[in-house]
């Protein structure tokens, strides 16, 4: 499915797929909202979520923390229906613009998982106290306790 990488000419300016995973064989992924370019999330893919993600039209990522493959969705039903996936121009970086079903992409029960914003230049001089963050969002679109239960998240701390 992937074109062997040869030239910079090739993976710049070709029509081949030619992607470049890191050490650990993972990709960035920036998913975005289809409709609004609202930042939904960053995601890792290795090459097999890549591979399902192509084939299926729906978003698979890589987790680093539990070191397993996951399709977006599958437990708690936001599914991110791809409407269009882009890599970046040496290949290294995806971008997938998606819909999704429920409206909601982070686990902790946000749209988004950027639903907090980081002060910066003048408004984030406080001495040594710690940056004091803003909510974006100020409801979340589903309970994650009543899609994923009490278990602890393992990709905190």
């Amino acid at each position: 499915m992937f074109a062997k990488r040869v030239s910079i000419e090739q993976v710049e300016e070709g029509n081949e797929l030619a992607p470049k995973f890191d050490a650990e064989g993972l990709l960035p992924c920036v998913t975005t909202a289809a409709d609004s370019g609202e930042v939904l999330m960053l995601g890792y893919m290795n090459e097999e979520a890549l591979k399902r993600t192509i084939a299926t039209g729906e978003a698979h990522y890589y987790s680093r923390s539990r070191k397993v493959l996951w399709h977006k969705g599958a437990t708690s039903g936001l599914v991110q229906k791809v409407v269009e996936l882009r890599i970046d121009d040496d290949q290294d970086a995806v971008w997938l613009r998606v819909r999704v079903e429920g409206d909601a992409s982070c686990h902790v029960g946000y749209r988004s998982c950027f639903y907090r914003s980081v002060p910066t230049g003048a408004a984030a001089a406080q001495g040594d106290a710690a940056v004091a963050l803003t909510f974006e969002e100020s409801e979340k679109a589903f309970d994650p306790k009543a899609v994923y239960g009490d278990a602890p998240n393992p990709t905190i701390l």
